[in-house]
């Protein structure tokens, strides 16, 4: 379930950046870019902050 979770939260997090850089600010590719380090830092390790935090959080 959390998986899932990280899933959608990641791929909410990347069309809201290109939505707001699109409309307000080229810079807001960053926040793109930061997503796609953590999916890629994930596949690699096998270790995914968000989910640390939702699993603290009681998620299951």
């Amino acid at each position: 379930m959390a998986e899932r979770i990280v899933r959608g939260l990641a791929g909410f997090f990347v069309l809201v950046s290109l939505i707001l850089a699109y409309f307000h600010s080229p810079y807001w590719l960053w926040a793109t870019a930061l997503a796609g380090a953590g999916l890629l830092l994930s596949a690699i390790t096998g270790w995914c902050p968000a989910l640390s935090i939702l699993k603290r959080l009681g998620v299951e």
